[in-house]
């Protein structure tokens, strides 16, 4: 069997499910919790837990109401020396068929800074493996002690907290779901995906030749209130909308926005949230990145970020198969705090050029253009971005295109 990356290992011929991650091989899986007793307590409000027919005996279903952020089952399984001996863990999971995700959240050390999140499918209604290496448990904060799990680090999952199921508050889909888990173990292998997916050539070759000859593209826009187009300053104006029109003008050609932008949120939450819209669009053309207020606003340092923006590209290429192209969007000032994030946009531009990633350079333009008159791009909350704001990252990413493409 080749080596596959996907999170979805089907026990049924011909089920289709493309969101990708390893497969365990080799060794014997040592039982967690086989899910055949009232392990978990149901949350507060919101959801239920119950035991169903499982993949081997029982399993517990977990049933979620609509808008349940917050709402967590809670087991009493925690990490143990063992934990620190295993490459990750598996389980197997039965959906409802539904375009949500089910999440899995750890406290690390009893630390609730320092929380640990894994989003899967719950689209597929046949049992399904899914196998988590401990690098697929991300950080969901951004302050300093926040790091990824190692083993043989100071983060070990053995420090792990007890094992819950169910979504924290940065979750936009919150809507009603349910699945039903079985036979959690520990893998003591795990074949993962280390193919090096970095670009040869120039970052944005392919997706500006597509450009160049009209075809039309497809374009994934990561970002916080920035981006996201609910914002109260984006809703009439936004740069996605600005960079669609560009696109059309300037190519000929047209371009699908896929923007699972979220207000409020962090990079590491939206690495988190991939599997949301890689459901619907597993290879796109471009995936542009845009973080960093909320970020600085966490703690996060310029060489954390540096070191995030890093995994970020090389899981967007993972994950999309090395078929989507990236730019990072250096973090954007803000006139209420014009040189604090120094630091973060620098690391962007690192990231970008230790990863062979697009760079658009929106802090250093913004700065410069600003420099007599800062607030004309912004809101009048002297954050987010006014439309000349807006329209000045839009033409930077259009000109980005062409600047990494050739």
């Amino acid at each position: 069997m080749s080596l596959l990356r996907s999170a979805f290992i089907s026990t049924t011929a011909g089920l289709a499910l493309c969101a990708f991650a390893p497969i365990a091989r080799g060794g014997e899986a040592t039982s967690i919790d086989a899910m055949d007793g009232a392990s978990f307590q149901p949350p507060k409000e919101k959801g239920t837990v119950e035991q169903v027919d499982g993949k081997v005996g029982k399993a517990v279903k977990f049933t979620f109401a609509d808008d349940c952020k917050g709402q967590f089952a809670m087991s009493r399984n925690h990490g143990t020396p063992e934990w620190d001996k295993a490459a990750g863990i598996s389980f197997w999971v039965k959906g409802d068929g539904s375009k949500h995700c089910g999440t899995l959240q750890f406290v690390w050390n009893e630390d609730f800074a320092q929380r640990y999140g894994y989003a899967f499918r719950v689209d597929g209604t046949e049992w399904t493996k899914v196998v988590v290496p401990w690098r697929d448990f991300l950080p969901e904060l951004s302050n300093a002690d926040s790091k990824p799990l190692d083993p043989a680090g100071d983060r070990q999952p053995s420090k792990l907290g007890s094992l819950w199921f169910g979504k924290w508050w940065f979750w936009s889909d919150a809507a009603a779901h349910a699945y039903a888990i079985d036979e959690i173990k520990l893998e003591p292998t795990i074949d993962m995906d280390t193919k090096d997916y970095k670009p040869a050539g120039a970052s944005l070759a392919r997706v500006y030749a597509k450009l160049k000859a009209g075809q039309p593209i497809t374009v994934v826009t990561m970002g916080d209130s920035l981006t996201d187009t609910r914002h109260g300053s984006n809703k009439k104006t936004n740069w996605p909308s600005f960079f669609k029109a560009g696109v059309a003008s300037t190519y000929k050609s047209d371009a699908t926005i896929v923007n699972p932008a979220i207000g409020g949120t962090e990079l590491r939450q939206n690495l988190v949230l991939m599997p949301n819209w890689l459901m619907t669009t597993p290879e796109p053309d471009l995936v542009t990145v845009l973080f960093g207020y909320n970020d600085f606003a966490s703690g996060m340092t310029g060489p954390a970020f540096a070191a995030l923006q890093k995994d970020t590209i090389q899981r967007i290429r993972r994950e999309t198969h090395g078929k989507a192209d990236v730019l990072i969007i250096t973090t954007c000032p803000a006139a209420s705090k014009w040189d604090e994030m120094a630091d973060l946009a620098e690391a962007c531009r690192t990231a970008a050029k230790d990863q062979n990633a697009g760079i658009c350079d929106i802090y250093a333009l913004i700065h410069e253009l600003g420099k007599d008159n800062k607030d004309q791009f912004f809101d009048e909350d002297k954050t987010h971005l006014s439309a000349l704001g807006q329209q000045t990252i839009a033409k930077a990413v259009l000109e980005a295109l062409e600047k990494n493409g050739k």
